[in-house]
């Protein structure tokens, strides 16, 4: 088998998801959950694993076509022989209305079908249990086989020969087969017939849930596809949304920068449903609020984490497991994340701006009410106590602490929209104070991070370092574009910053050293700040590179390397999936030149 990258096309359906490879080998998941142990773990276990796969492998293959079905979470891989034999694969999680619900169980399924000659094909299906430990150990039926893996036992229900799937026997496939990787229960229906219903039903449930965006003129497959990828990050059972897929995908080769990505960042979270609000996608907003109002619930006006499990649980404490290589053996493998017991001012913010929404918001099924005001001020109050503190920052350095700018700025958006939900409520007095605490935090940026001498904003409290996170002011409305201030600020970003097309996070020395790759998102940012200075042909230049770097399925990673453009860092990675939403946005042609 080939060197692992991250050329992978997710399928799921908001309850779990999978990676699968090129050649159609699923070759990441976890069950019951996103951040569960991986009943498909080869991904993190170097270029030969013996387990943590299901591959259907075609005897004598010479080329392989993938594409998904379109405008949907359905992947269909063509396999061809060097005889000219073909099979057909089609992979995905069922998701579609059943009994008035939705459903979408804890389930993969495959329909494999012979396409030309006769072909002959294996199928592989080694789960693992215990972090890639060991194979999954197995009993088996007349039509099915389970699977014990570590925190869920799965059943594949099937009409292929059982024996054929126990013993990776070759054979020549003369018909459709079905795979029904679920629940470890009896599937009450023929398998062929349930499988093929529910394919039928998934690919019409996508595609009118895609038709229900609103897409801008130009770039529509960049945004449809990353549109439904955020959907597939999204746990709907509690609203939370994953920041990515995997664990451990190091942000540049051997640098110890891996991290567990399999949780719900408050921050990665609000510019996800702030992206998918441009697209009219308001199902997947107002599910998140509700997870949102829960943590504000149980905050009770106190402190609040940076990031939480997809079940609200606060306690996501940081582990190494030894029992996998690694991404092309490069370890450490972590499980869980340190970050949860970190300070990040910044998270008041990102509560408030997407809860106030539903104070304007018309369309919302339940719209926000006094009672949510009432909680939310007392996020406000927490903003407004945290201002001008010391944080990890957005960028969640584990030894330096700082005041940093873009959390105060972050603190002073809290308020500042406050002001404007309550003046909408008639709750004037309200409105007051929260003007008059936005004003008091305004003041004390500008007299704390502003540099007079250079003409710029600083990313820190009595600091001179610069980070890309200060491009976020203009978006944030504390700052016009075309403020000498924010010119200044973005000029210094731009001289210091950017390395080729590419923008990095920043460039000083944290706990892991230097950074050598580029910050996906934070290029993005540069590209809206282009575009908001008059240099728009410069930014659909940058635009058009992003889109060049992304995988064969749509998608990119968290981060790239200056020097052969290579994808680094977890994967399918929200944020940067959010930068292809709103560079589209902001740079497409108008509708009206369609029209």
């Amino acid at each position: 088998m080939s060197q692992p990258n991250l050329d992978l096309a997710p399928i799921g359906n908001c309850s779990v998801s999978a990676l699968i490879d090129r050649s159609g080998r699923f070759v990441w998941a976890c069950a019951p959950r996103v951040d569960g142990d991986p009943i498909f773990s080869s991904l993190m276990d170097g270029s030969d694993p013996d387990h943590g796969f299901w591959s259907i492998e075609l005897e004598g293959q010479v080329s392989v076509e993938q594409t998904y079905v379109r405008n949907t979470a359905v992947l269909r891989t063509v396999l061809t022989d060097e005889k000219g034999a073909s099979v057909e694969v089609l992979d995905f999680a069922p998701r579609h209305l059943k009994h008035s619900r939705i459903y979408r169980p804890i389930a993969f399924a495959r329909v494999v079908r012979p396409l030309s000659g006769a072909p002959r094909i294996t199928v592989r299906l080694r789960p693992s249990a215990d972090w890639g430990a060991r194979r999954a150990e197995q009993t088996s039926g007349s039509n099915h086989i389970r699977y014990l893996c570590t925190d869920v036992t799965l059943r594949l229900t099937t009409n292929c020969p059982v024996t054929h799937v126990q013993n990776e026997r070759t054979f020549r496939l003369e018909g459709e087969l079905a795979f029904f990787l679920g629940p470890d229960e009896g599937y009450d229906q023929s398998v062929m017939a349930g499988v093929s219903a529910a394919l039928d039903l998934t690919i019409q449930h996508w595609k009118l849930w895609t038709r229900t965006l609103y897409v801008p003129l130009d770039w529509q497959e960049a945004v449809i596809r990353a549109a439904i990828t955020l959907k597939l990050c999204v746990y709907e059972e509690t609203g939370a949304i994953v920041a990515a897929m995997t664990t451990s995908v190091p942000e540049f080769p051997e640098s110890g920068r891996n991290w567990d990505y399999r949780f719900c960042w408050v921050r990665d979270a609000y510019y996800t449903v702030r992206a998918l609000n441009r697209l009219g996608a308001v199902d997947i907003l107002e599910n998140y609020l509700g997870y949102l109002r829960n943590l504000v619930d149980d905050a009770q006006g106190g402190h609040v984490q940076p990031v939480y499990g997809v079940g609200l649980e606060a306690d996501i404490g940081e582990r190494v497991v030894e029992s996998v290589a690694g991404y092309r053996g490069m370890k450490p493998v972590r499980v869980g994340n340190q970050a949860h017991e970190h300070l990040q001012h910044d998270v008041y913010g990102q509560i408030v701006l997407p809860l106030v929404q539903a104070f304007f918001d018309e369309r919302m099924l339940r719209p926000g009410t006094i009672e949510d005001f009432h909680a939310l001020e007392k996020v406000g109050d927490r903003a407004f106590a945290m201002h001008d503190q010391t944080d990890a920052g957005l960028w969640e350095f584990r030894t330096i602490a700082r005041v940093h700018t873009y959390s105060s700025v972050m603190c002073w958006a809290a308020c500042d929209r406050l002001a404007k939900a309550a003046r909408h409520l008639g709750l004037t007095e309200r409105g007051e104070l929260w003007d008059e605490r936005a004003r008091l935090i305004r003041a004390r940026i500008e007299a704390e991070a502003y540099l007079p001498d250079e003409g710029r904003f600083a990313a820190s409290f009595g600091g001179t370092e610069l980070d890309a996170s200060l491009l976020q002011m203009t978006d944030l409305g504390f700052l016009d574009a075309r403020d000498p201030r924010q010119v200044k600020t973005f000029e210094a970003v731009e001289r210091d910053l950017k390395k080729g097309p590419y923008l990095f996070r920043y460039i000083h020395p944290d706990d892991f050293g230097e950074p050598e790759t580029a910050f996906n998102f934070c290029t993005f940012w540069f590209i809206e700040a282009l575009h908001l200075n008059g240099r728009t042909e410069e930014a659909r230049v940058i635009f058009d590179e992003m889109l060049s770097r992304r995988t064969h399925a749509g998608l990119l990673s968290e981060d790239i390397s200056l020097q052969d453009g290579e994808l680094w860092g977890n994967y399918p990675q929200t944020y940067s999936l959010v930068g292809i939403i709103n560079c589209a946005v902001l740079l497409s042609r108008s509708w009206q030149d369609a029209r």
